[in-house]
């Protein structure tokens, strides 16, 4: 209640980012969405659908630039060239970590799967804000304690100045009210006088909030805390 709470996976990633700072082009400012329900071998998440439609409304409602592809409107390819074009991403999908080979680590889509390495090898030079709405996105590896190898992780080595992940794989009920919780909080508290622009400067907060909000609608059972407890913030 008292704490908002950011982590970093390395010492090294958060002295980076304070060195090399810089602002986001108003152009490419705003939030791109997808979901991804029916992911081919994967089980299906179909509340991902009514997620990324709320948050997409409320982006619009708060005139803020955005776009949503859903399922398989949306190649591989195409969002990779997203991720350029907007400084923010929700990822309503499947993520797959690979312990033994972190960079093969990866998103599930319709159309096939976004690695790791591929997006570490893209100039995202206005990476902002990455929610990742999926199962187990800043899950470590056990045998190494030390060394911070997950999707999240990535996000960040990526460019992007703060990631949303979880610890483990969470429910489509509880996923949308964190998400849509968070997005409001950011949505009504950030500067309107900047258009369409879209600052995530207060996510680590928006995302304290959001889960202060769900756990108080849950009872003090094991299993109420791990259906709060798993969402965490990383950068600044």
């Amino acid at each position: 209640d008292y704490v908002v709470s950011s982590y970093t996976p390395t010492v090294t990633a958060i002295n980076q980012r304070v060195k090399t700072e810089l602002s986001v082009d108003s152009k490419a400012s705003g939030l791109f969405l997808t979901s991804q329900p029916n992911a081919p071998g994967a089980t299906p998440i179909p509340g991902t659908t009514s997620e990324v439609q709320s948050i997409f409304n409320q982006a619009h409602r708060n005139g803020v630039r955005a776009l949503k592809l859903e399922g398989d409107e949306m190649s591989v390819a195409e969002c990779f060239e997203r991720m350029l074009d907007f400084s923010s991403i929700h990822l309503a999908c499947h993520g797959s970590q690979n312990a033994a080979q972190p960079l093969q680590s990866h998103f599930l889509f319709h159309q096939g799967s976004l690695e790791l390495g591929k997006i570490l090898q893209a100039n995202l030079k206005n990476a902002d804000l990455a929610f990742l709405s999926a199962c187990q996105t800043s899950t470590g590896e056990g045998k190494l304690p030390d060394e911070a190898v997950h999707l999240a992780a990535g996000m960040l080595a990526a460019g992007y100045r703060r990631v949303v992940g979880t610890m483990w794989s969470i429910g489509d009920r509880p996923a949308q009210e964190v998400a849509t919780t968070f997005y409001e909080y950011l949505f009504t508290h950030q500067d309107k006088s900047g258009g369409a622009t879209f600052d995530a400067s207060l996510s680590a907060v928006a995302l304290h909030h959001a889960t202060q909000q769900l756990r108080r609608s849950l009872d003090d059972s094991e299993r109420s805390l791990l259906t709060w407890v798993p969402f965490v913030h990383f950068g600044y």
